[in-house]
């Protein structure tokens, strides 16, 4: 059956209603009743901006996680392609948390909206001050990388210069989402920001000896669940990796820099950490970690650009009330000044 992503009926283009507004409790039971999942009324808003997850109480016992897709934001094919990439991982046996095949499918049409159901797994975030857990988590991501390398995305995006950089710079100023007493300094910071970024061929589109290949994205703390030793679980102890939504083409170590913090020997530290545990499944390649800063420079513009365009949606107001002042895009100002100061810096060693 093909499934429609098109813009959603309820969706007004003066922002006066939004699409997930239709997705109301019942809509959710009955989207899981109609791949035979019967839930028992229970379901729990679970923690999601661009998508709405919620976990569903099933009357046979036991829960599983039902995911509504931001309608407009992936294609039928990307969303597909994702569902493949986590279908990979899991067959490798990485504990990576992919949605079910119901039906013959992991994708599913219901009430103008596009879903999957994944099983339900239980964990709490990572100690990354401790250095093997970070070894441990560093395998893993080895593992991924590994079977991310063996074919690139046909349909899903790369993360790059002019899809996390430019592309949003352009979208904020033509839709006036920079206030004009800021505009200027703004728009003067990403440029001086963007050409220290364009200065890494694998970051550009142009030839590098940096390869790209299949990335979780998106990886930090919060979606990688950890299990204790001492705990028993289905999915067996240490790290579950979980939420490929943003899953796309790009250097490795894109997987490892969220998951840093501290000054610059912490950093340091924990890189280590990460790249003992990766070296023994793959190598990592050392030219890389020159592409931390300018890749956390590409998420800073990127994500101002990600809230605005969110903006329509009533969940983003109520969490993140002091996004678009004068006070805000200041601050991203002073921080993309500070990354162009970063960039400059010689990279970690490790």
């Amino acid at each position: 059956m093909q499934i429609s992503l098109k813009q959603h009926p309820s969706v007004d283009n003066q922002g006066m209603h939004h699409a997930f507004e239709t997705l109301t409790p019942d809509v959710v039971l009955d989207a899981l009743d109609s791949v035979g999942l019967r839930g028992d009324g229970r379901l729990t808003a679970l923690s999601s901006y661009e998508n709405r997850v919620y976990q569903v109480q099933l009357e046979i016992g036991g829960a599983v996680v039902a995911k509504f897709y931001r309608p407009e934001r992936w294609s039928e094919a990307q969303i597909l392609e994702e569902h493949g990439f986590a279908q990979a991982l899991m067959d490798a046996e990485i504990p990576v948390i992919g949605p079910l095949h119901l039906g013959g499918a992991t994708l599913h049409p219901f009430g103008g909206f596009a879903f999957s159901v994944s099983p339900r797994r239980g964990g709490r975030p990572p100690e990354l001050d401790d250095g093997e857990v970070l070894e441990w988590i560093g395998r893993f991501l080895a593992r991924i990388h590994s079977v991310g390398a063996k074919q690139p995305f046909a349909v899903r995006p790369t993360l790059n210069l002019a899809t996390f950089a430019q592309e949003p710079k352009d979208w904020l100023l033509a839709h006036d989402m920079v206030p004009l007493d800021v505009q200027g300094a703004w728009s003067r910071a990403c440029d001086e920001a963007m050409a220290l970024i364009a200065r890494h061929p694998a970051l550009t589109g142009e030839k590098s000896p940096i390869r790209l290949l299949r990335l979780h994205g998106d990886c930090h703390p919060g979606n990688i669940l950890w299990t204790p030793t001492d705990v028993v679980a289905s999915a067996g102890p240490g790290p579950h990796f979980v939420d490929l939504d943003d899953a796309r083409m790009g250097p490795a170590v894109q997987d490892l820099w969220m998951l840093l913090s501290g000054d610059r020997s912490q950093r340091t530290r924990q890189l280590g950490a990460l790249v003992d545990g990766y070296e023994q499944f793959r190598e990592f390649d050392r030219e890389e970690l020159a592409l931390i800063e300018p890749l956390r420079t590409l998420r800073l513009i990127h994500y101002s650009a990600w809230l605005a365009r969110r903006w329509s949606d009533p969940t983003f107001p109520v969490n993140f009330p002091w996004f678009g002042s004068s006070d805000y895009w200041q601050g991203q100002v002073q921080m993309l000044m500070e990354q162009c100061e970063a960039m400059q810096e010689d990279p970690l060693v490790v």
